[in-house]
């Protein structure tokens, strides 16, 4: 049967539209770093009976989220003494690729032992960082390793309190990673085609003699390797580029606080001292950059948020606001429309979901998500889930929020700064707790994992819709 001519600019049009609509998520925190998609035509309501499982597989332990360029969706997971790189088909769950290497570590904490850190993609290479700093290049058609380094030991690495969790950025030709060594290794440059060391900066003479702001006395610092509170410089939060005041910076928040880079050359521009005053703590939120204005947050001894603008000669930074309204454990908040929306507290029992203002730390809204008396254990089978979020992670995507609360409660959210509006929820079968991976979505599959099992769900709205 022949199709009448009137039709086919109607069908590529729509063709057009659709191909339009769709976005990868290559990295950590998406196409743009900042949780967030391009992508429309999306969901727009969730009934207690959820989405559609389109694939769902076994996997190994870890943090690590998966990236999808294409058709290629690679996950960095751990199974036994092995670190695995595997590349699977995005819309069938079919394996392409694997490869892997021995591993020892162990969490000093007891959490999972498996790798922290997204892997990397663009259209010929996969970058990864592996829990004890093996950092790699793998072609990413057949998995093959291109290059290595092992940063722990290229960089007199101390121990982390975690393992490695930054995940690495791309600036163009180099690759930029926190890598926390010592004595001024904490962020480090490398070609990203060799492997090669191209600048390296962050540790004794970055941080000397600077304010250390926040803390008693104001003094400043005086940098002492044998000092357990300097032996540490790993982050657990990824770099953010951003162009302010005309000059580029790579903002990069180490265990001492916000560092800002020339990515080019790794020169200093600022620091400033964010750090909790106590041992056995991190920064993990990955830092938010709106025009000159500069978020940093962390959820340890109430240490929480503070707003720093940017001078105009971009050597030092200011205070716009600090408070408590935001503690970030390792989430990142989604700024829209000058507000912050994001899920506060360093504890399972003190989770708060929250919309807070941008300009000057006002509180529009606070609903408590924390689980009562709660565990830290992961739930058993057939048991029944907390009816709460507890901490979790948002995307924004389409004009809504999505949510992925730690026991595997999947939620959807309007961006309203009067009032807490839930479109709806769902408990995503065979997910539980810890779920810390955040939501990652690509060409209108939403992928959600816990320590033991990847999901990939139908997220397209209706036939349509845009």
């Amino acid at each position: 049967m022949t199709m009448p001519r009137v039709f086919l600019p109607t069908l590529l049009l729509a063709a057009i539209s659709l191909f339009a609509s769709a976005a990868d998520w290559p990295e950590f925190l998406g196409p743009s770093r900042d949780n967030r998609s391009p992508e429309t035509g999306l969901r727009q309501t969730l009934s207690a009976d959820g989405a559609p499982i389109l694939w769902q597989k076994k996997i190994g332990t870890g943090y690590s989220a998966p990236s999808i360029l294409g058709n290629s969706l690679v996950l960095h997971h751990r199974l036994g003494d092995e670190e695995i790189i595997e590349a699977f088909d995005a819309g069938t769950g079919k394996p392409l690729w694997r490869h892997s290497y021995p591993t020892r570590f162990i969490d000093p904490f007891g959490y999972n032992n498996g790798p922290r850190c997204s892997p990397l993609l663009t259209p010929d290479f996969c970058y990864t960082f592996g829990a004890e700093g093996l950092l790699l290049c793998l072609h990413l058609k057949d998995g093959s390793v291109l290059w290595s380094r092992d940063t722990r030991k290229d960089f007199e690495v101390p121990e982390a309190f975690f393992g490695v969790g930054s995940t690495p950025i791309l600036d163009g030709s180099r690759l930029i990673v926190l890598v926390g060594g010592q004595p001024n290794s904490a962020v480090v440059a490398f070609d990203a085609r060799t492997g090669k060391t191209l600048w390296e900066n962050g540790g004794e003479s970055t941080w000397s003699g600077v304010p250390m702001t926040g803390w008693p006395g104001e003094r400043t610092i005086q940098w002492n390797i044998a000092d357990p509170a300097f032996q540490k410089q790993a982050s657990y939060c990824s770099p953010v580029l951003a162009t302010i005041h005309g000059k580029r910076h790579v903002l990069c928040c180490t265990r001492q606080g916000l560092l800002s880079l020339d990515p080019e050359t790794g020169k200093r521009h600022f620091a400033f001292w964010f750090r909790a005053r106590q041992d056995s703590s991190v920064n993990a939120m990955t830092p938010i950059v709106d025009n000159d204005c500069v978020l940093i947050s962390s959820a340890y001894f109430r240490n929480g948020s503070v707003l720093l603008r940017v001078r105009p000669d971009g050597a030092a930074v200011d205070e716009v606001w600090r408070g408590t309204q935001l503690e970030m454990h390792w989430s990142r908040p989604v700024l829209e429309g000058g507000r912050l929306f994001a899920f506060s507290g360093r504890n399972e029992p003190d989770a708060r979901f929250r919309c807070v203002d941008w300009a000057d730390g006002t509180l529009r809204w606070d609903r408590f998500e924390g689980w009562p008396n709660a565990g830290h254990s992961k739930l058993r089978e057939g048991e029944k889930a907390p009816e709460f979020y507890g901490r979790g992670s948002l995307i924004l995507a389409d004009k809504k929020l999505v949510a992925l609360g730690e026991a595997g409660r999947l939620g959807l959210f309007e961006t309203d700064p009067g009032k807490v509006v839930e479109i709806g929820q769902w408990q995503v079968p065979g997910l539980s707790y810890p779920c810390w991976t955040g939501p990652v979505l690509a060409n209108r599959k939403l992928y959600l994992r816990d320590e033991g099992l990847l999901l990939c769900l139908d997220w397209a709205g209706p036939v349509g819709s845009k």
